[in-house]
Parts: structure tokens; C-alpha cells; sequence
């Protein structure tokens, strides 16, 4: 059957892709949509930084090289002029290189990035931008990447003697773990690991992690802007992070946690801290428990605001504190979020100290906000779509974002700092967009029983004429406190150009809705949501017709592998299922996984407190009511949901007689469907594809019972 499904999916990519799928779905002329290798045309725009003047913006272009199957960075400059484009935008630095990460000097006539090339030990490059151009060059003395103060006089970055990403060590230091109590009688045969530490594997790593004592924690170092001798002004236990300057320079905020090594820790302990610029006491400035993050230092220094979430769970606000001359903290600090139920990102400060702005999602936008004390926040970029990355000119006459929606990849915008007289500055993914054929995401709320709306969005099938019949997909986002909404989802274009409607929704669980909404499922993972599930897909039977009700699919990865799962073994509505590195088992998923502390707070304690709980929410209790046919995808060194919870569904499903495939995709993490290699990625939604066009469009679904279980 492998062999007929890779043929058939061959041909129809041939034949311009969905002619003879959309006549099977009803439709009565082939339209070219969003097709999987389309993947290697899209360009991602990011990682924005504007000129302290506003003339110049510069940003990352990432592209696919499909031939070497990687991916490809590169920063470029987009010339302005009185806060508009001026021309077009142009690569800075070399294409032959990667390169990530521009920073500008307080004078905007350097541009710092980041970039390996080589043998070169210093990832650290600058260039100059107040003339010609010329060759990247270092400074002395700097490898991080540089914070300056604000007279431009000295740079402050963090760094550790040894920061390898723990991959092929030809030293291998740290594989033994310093505190083993085991001996091996010949040393220099045994090439393994003897691990007694907790985080020996993070998702995103492929290598297993040495013991944290071998490696050397990041400190704060200080070197003038010119370049020269750093001097380490830190000597910590912990990693320091975030460094910001006060205005005066005389001293350096950072982040921390002091309990960074106490791997039993079960509450947030990360604080904000301060020290001299010369060096001296470190003074911790906020208390325990909570973590504190992300300081920002008014302008004039007299103010220091910063993010806070007292507990895991609990809501996070934006703060603000009064300072002292000696950066010590006046008092208590003040909310200036308490009334707002969503949750705001980093802040920052406005040009007058009178206000900050800063990023929130909201029923699944995302989008710029805006608060002064005594006042609420106000929302001041609009629209249904999703902007990040904001950067200002220091004159706040100039602002720049990237932007994305539901039918548009990112792309650089410009505005004034008040958001108004936007302008797209870029159009790298124009060309092929108009090649295919987009269909746009419509809204759809409905109300559950308890009268909760829920907000969803639905996607049309590429062709769709009305009267149609068609199936539908419905996708589930992982999390479960992330969301969904508009932004461009490679996914859903490929499923609707195949002649599927896709339905995305935002359950009781998702962010963006309010703090409460978002924790709605604790200790109640797959039954509060479920219901939301259900109801969305009633609501989008009601409202299109042209949906079949016997042609159903479901699909997500991560907690919406979970929740597809748990929806196959405890409903009959989905007649064919995609699984993507999903949990089938909770026990033995905490055993395995690099995120414990997720389940011991949703589910009120760790396995053996909460036993029931574990065995009652976890699918593999029920998998014997399975009957869609189901694709499991999994990458093998996914740390966050281990490989063995989809060999458990797997197996189960094999030995039950449902129709299953398990494709396991080597060097891949948990983020393959984002940031993994690009022939993975693409082969992996042309098999999501070519499953459900098997049994929801080329071969009839098997009949259900009508009882909701079998």
C-alpha cells in the first residue's frame, strides 16, 4: 500500500496537484493551491532592530536551500526616509554566510550580528554603516552579543569560558557525572554517559546534556565600546542574563536564579539583581517565590519596569518600581496590569518615561499595547493578523514590525510610532504567492453549554463552489496555553488545496482569551476542551453545508497529538486521524520527557499523588475503542514527548487491527514541523496529505457506531 499511496500522491503533484482530488470532493475545475514543496519557496522575515535616527531598518531574511536542505539567514537594510521606505532593501552581510541577531550602536554607526563562520571562535561581527560599506570586522575582547550603555561609551554582554552546545565534545567532559558513585574497571573503552542529573537531555538538543557542574556558568562582562580587555564584573553560582544599563551607566541590571542547580525546585525563583559597573556586591532586588524578568530602565533612570509571575499558573504583570541613585528599589513595586486579563511580553519604555509599550496575544492576534500608570492598557496596532518583533527609532518617529495573517508569510512593515501611515517595506514571498491560490480563514465563535463562546476559524477548500460536498479536517494546536490564529499555517494551505475544509479552533485552554479561560483544563486535560471540539465541529456543519458529516479527519501534534488521541478513543466523529509527536500515556511520558513540572502542576503532583488522574487522562486507557485509521508521525529525538508514547498508540492500534502507519523521522526535535530539516518537513506534510486524501476522499470511511463508543 506504500508503494500505491507515494505513486498516486507522485501523479497528482504532476498533474498540477488536485484536478481529479476536487472532482472526487465535488468540485468541478482544478485550481493550483498551496502545495507541500511550496515550503521551499517561503522566505520568514524577523528579528527587526531600526536606527537610533530612523534611517535605516535593518532585519533576517530566511530562506530554504532546498538542494543542501537547510535553511539560510542573512541580514539586510531597509533605507527609510521621514519614517517611510526609501528604496529598495538590500543584503549587508555575506551570502555565503550565516549571519542573525543586528544590534545598532547608540550612534547608529555600527550594526553588530551574529554569525559563525569558520574556525573563527568570536560569532561576534560589526559592520559600519555611517559610510561606504566594507568587511565585517570584531572588536577586541567582545564574543557576546553587546548591550551598550547609553553614552555609547562601553558594552556590556554575558559569556561562559565554555559555551559548546554539548555535541560531539571530543573531551567528552561532563558525560561522567562528577558525583557517580559507579567505577568502570577500564576507562578509556567505556564511551557512554553515567547520569545523575535530571537534565541530561533538552528539546532542540540532539546530544544529551554533560552534568551541569562541568560547564561554566555565563557571567557579566564590561569592555569599553572600542573594544579591548573584558572585565568579568559578576562571578556567580547561576547564569546572569538580560543586562540593562541605568541611564547614568553606573550600574547594570541582569536576571537570574539563584536556585538555577536545585533541580527539586518546584516554584519560580528567578529575580532581578544589580551591580556596580565596576564591579562589587551583587544586591538582589526582588523576593522569592515569583520570577521577575525582562527589566527595562526608564529613560531619565529614575524607574525600572519588568515583568513578574508570583507562581506558576498565576497571571503575569507588568511592573514598575521606583529607583534610587544607588539602582536599589523606593518601595514597593506597582502593577500597572493588575486590572488586564491578558498577558504582556517585554516591555519598553517610551521616549518621555511617561508610558511602555509593549507585545500581547489576543483571540489569536497579536498585536502592540500601550500603558501609563493609573491607566489601562491600550491596544494600538489593530487587525486580524499578528505583528512581533517591534523595534523604534529613538525619536519614536519611526516604528518597524514584522506582520503575518492567515493567507500572508511575514514581511517587514514601517509605520510612525503611533502605528499610523503603515507601509509593507517588503515583498520576498510576492512571486509565488501569486502562483497559488489561497483560500482566506473565516471567523466562527460558538457558545458551549456552560455559555463559554469559543472562537475558531475555518478554511474553504481550494475550487469551492456551493452545493459541494467535501470532509473537513480539524486541527488542534499544542500547548495546550498556546493558540491559534492568524498567521500563515503551511499546514491548512495544504490540506485546503487538496480539497479538504480545515477547521483551527481555540478551546477553553488557549491564550489570548483571558487568564481564566486559559487555565480552564487544569487536572482536566481532554474533557473540558473535548467538548469545545465537539461543539466546533457542529458549528461548522451548521454554517457550511457543503461539509460531509461521514468525512471528518482530525489532526495536531504535541497536546493536539494528545488531544487527537484522546478524541479517536473517545468519540466516533473522526473517521481518519493524524497523530504528530503526541502522548498516549501520562506516567510514562513523565518519566521520559524534559518537562515534568508541566503535568505535576496541571495535574496537582507527579504520578504517584495523583495516580488516578494520570491513568484517567491518559488515551492508552481507552485506545481499544480506536477506529480511524491513523498516521503517527514522531521524531526520534523529540525530548518534550518521547518517541515511546507514539510506538505505545502504534503498537495498541497494530494489535487492535486499525489501519496505522508510524514514520519516524531521524534528526528531528519536537519543533520538526517548524524549524526542522527541510526535506523532513516537506515529506512530512505530503504524507498528512496523501493519508487523508486516502480515506476521506479516495476510499469511503469505515461505518461507526452510533453509540459514541465502540
Amino acid at each position: 500500500m506504500d508503494r500505491d499511496l507515494s505513486r498516486i500522491g507522485t501523479l497528482l503533484r504532476a498533474a498540477g496537484v488536485m484536478g481529479l482530488l476536487l472532482v472526487a470532493a465535488g468540485t468541478a475545475a482544478a485550481q493550483e493551491g498551496y502545495t507541500p514543496g511550496r515550503y521551499y519557496d517561503l522566505v520568514a522575515v524577523g528579528d527587526v532592530a531600526v536606527s537610533p535616527g530612523g534611517g535605516h531598518v535593518a532585519f533576517v531574511v530566511t530562506t530554504v536551500v532546498e538542494e543542501e536542505n537547510r535553511r539560510h539567514s542573512e541580514i539586510w537594510l531597509q533605507p527609510l526616509q521621514a519614517g517611510r521606505p526609501n528604496g529598495e532593501a538590500f543584503r549587508i552581510t555575506s551570502p555565503n554566510e550565516e549571519s542573525s541577531g543586528p544590534r545598532w550602536s547608540p550612534d547608529g554607526t555600527l550594526l553588530s550580528f551574529t554569525s559563525r563562520r569558520g574556525d573563527d571562535p568570536n560569532p561576534i561581527w560589526f559592520l559600519r554603516v555611517d559610510g561606504p560599506g566594507g568587511e565585517a570586522f570584531h572588536l577586541e575582547g567582545i564574543d557576546g552579543p553587546p548591550v551598550w550603555s547609553p553614552d555609547g561609551t562601553a558594552i556590556a554582554f554575558v559569556r561562559a569560558p565554555d559555551e559548546d552546545e554539548g555535541e560531539g565534545d571530543e573531551d567528552r567532559d561532563g558525560w561522567i557525572a562528577p558525583d557517580a558513585v559507579t567505577r568502570t574497571l577500564a576507562p578509556e573503552r567505556f564511551d557512554g554517559r553515567v547520569i545523575t542529573s535530571i537534565r541530561y537531555k533538552q528539546d532542540g538538543r540532539l546530544a544529551l546534556q554533560p552534568h551541569f557542574s562541568t560547564r561554566d556558568k555565563r557571567q557579566l562582562m564590561v569592555v569599553d565600546a572600542v573594544g579591548g580587555t573584558p572585565r568579568q564584573i559578576t562571578s556567580l553560582s547561576f547564569d546572569v542574563g538580560e543586562p540593562a544599563w541605568s541611564a547614568d551607566g553606573r550600574v547594570l541590571f541582569f536576571t537570574g536564579d539563584e536556585s538555577q542547580d536545585d533541580e527539586l525546585n518546584a516554584t519560580l525563583t528567578d529575580d532581578i539583581w544589580a551591580v556596580g559597573v565596576g564591579g562589587g556586591t551583587v544586591r538582589r532586588l526582588t523576593s522569592n517565590p515569583g520570577s521577575e524578568s525582562d527589566p527595562a530602565v526608564s529613560p531619565d533612570g529614575s524607574q525600572i519596569a519588568f515583568l513578574s509571575t508570583p507562581e506558576r499558573g498565576a497571571e503575569t504583570d507588568l511592573m514598575v518600581a521606583e529607583l534610587g541613585a544607588d539602582g536599589n528599589f523606593r518601595g514597593q513595586p506597582q502593577s500597572l496590569t493588575a486590572n488586564w486579563d491578558l498577558a504582556p511580553g517585554p516591555p519598553r519604555w517610551a521616549a518621555s518615561g511617561a508610558a511602555l509599550t509593549f507585545e500581547a496575544g489576543i483571540r489569536g492576534d497579536e498585536h502592540l499595547f500601550q500603558v501609563a500608570p493609573g491607566s489601562d492598557p491600550v491596544q494600538i496596532t489593530t487587525g486580524p493578523r499578528r505583528l512581533s518583533s517591534f523595534s523604534f527609532s529613538d525619536a519614536e518617529d519611526v516604528m518597524a514590525f514584522v506582520a503575518t495573517d492567515a493567507a500572508s508569510p511575514t514581511e517587514l512593515y514601517v509605520a510612525r510610532g503611533d502605528g499610523s501611515t503603515e507601509q509593507k517595506a517588503t515583498r520576498f514571498n510576492d512571486g509565488w504567492l501569486a502562483d497559488v491560490t489561497l483560500m482566506p480563514a473565516e471567523e466562527l465563535t460558538w457558545s458551549v453549554e456552560d455559555g463559554t463562546e469559543i472562537h475558531g476559524w475555518v478554511v474553504k477548500p481550494v475550487g469551492f463552489r456551493p452545493g459541494g460536498s467535501y470532509p473537513m479536517i480539524l486541527k488542534i494546536h499544542g500547548g495546550p496555553h498556546s493558540s491559534y490564529g492568524n498567521t500563515f499555517f503551511p499546514t491548512f494551505h495544504v490540506l485546503s488545496a487538496a480539497g479538504f475544509f480545515v477547521l483551527y479552533t481555540n478551546p477553553r485552554g488557549s491564550s489570548g482569551y483571558g487568564h481564566a479561560f486559559q487555565y480552564a483544563t487544569r487536572g482536566e486535560w481532554g474533557i473540558v476542551d473535548r467538548e469545545d471540539y465537539l461543539t466546533g465541529v457542529d458549528a461548522a456543519l451548521a454554517a457550511y453545508p457543503e461539509i460531509d458529516p461521514a468525512r471528518i479527519g482530525v489532526s495536531g501534534g504535541s497536546y493536539g497529538g494528545f488531544m487527537t488521541n484522546w478524541l479517536t478513543a473517545t468519540t466516533d466523529r473522526f473517521h481518519a486521524a493524524v497523530s504528530s509527536r503526541s502522548i498516549t500515556n501520562w506516567q510514562s511520558w513523565w518519566g521520559t520527557s524534559d518537562a515534568q513540572r508541566l503535568t505535576e502542576y496541571e495535574f496537582y503532583g507527579p504520578p504517584w499523588e495523583q495516580r488516578d488522574l494520570y491513568r484517567r487522562l491518559s488515551p492508552i486507557s481507552y485506545v481499544e475503542n480506536v477506529t480511524a485509521p491513523t498516521l503517527i508521525i514522531h521524531s526520534e529525538q523529540d525530548y518534550r514527548t518521547p518517541i515511546g508514547d507514539g510506538e505505545q498508540w502504534f503498537m495498541s492500534l497494530k494489535k487492535l487491527g486499525v489501519p496505522v502507519e508510524l514514520v519516524r523521522y531521524p534528526r528531528s526535535s519536537h519543533g520538526l514541523s517548524r524549524t526542522g530539516e527541510p526535506w523532513l518537513l516537506v515529506d512530512r506534510l505530503e504524507r498528512i496529505r496523501s493519508w487523508f486524501v486516502h480515506y476521506l476522499i479516495q476510499e469511503p470511511p469505515r461505518a461507526q457506531p452510533a453509540d459514541g463508543l465502540r
